[in-house]
């Protein structure tokens, strides 16, 4: 594939990405309003990823996102953003 196909490719993929993200957090708002507590929020949306994911794309698909997943919280991508002065 040349360079600008890919570069099309990348482009539509990180809006689809943002769409995604922006959709999942409007509904862990709509929970949080609810009255529904994050911890039970995180788990139903995790456990619904992952079965949707093992439905489409199977279980070493699966377990790999979950090592990459694994190894962004260790390396402390999720942890709240530091104010540095």
């Amino acid at each position: 594939m040349e360079r600008g196909a890919r570069d099309i490719d990348e482009l539509v993929r990180e809006e689809k990405r943002l769409t995604a993200e922006e959709s999942h957090h409007e509904a862990w708002a709509e929970g949080l309003t609810a009255g529904i507590e994050p911890d039970i929020i995180a788990e139903a949306a995790l456990t619904t990823a992952f079965a949707e994911l093992l439905r489409a794309s199977g279980e070493a698909a699966a377990l790999a996102m979950l090592d990459r997943i694994r190894d962004r919280v260790i390396g402390g991508e999720f942890e709240p953003k530091r104010m540095r002065h």
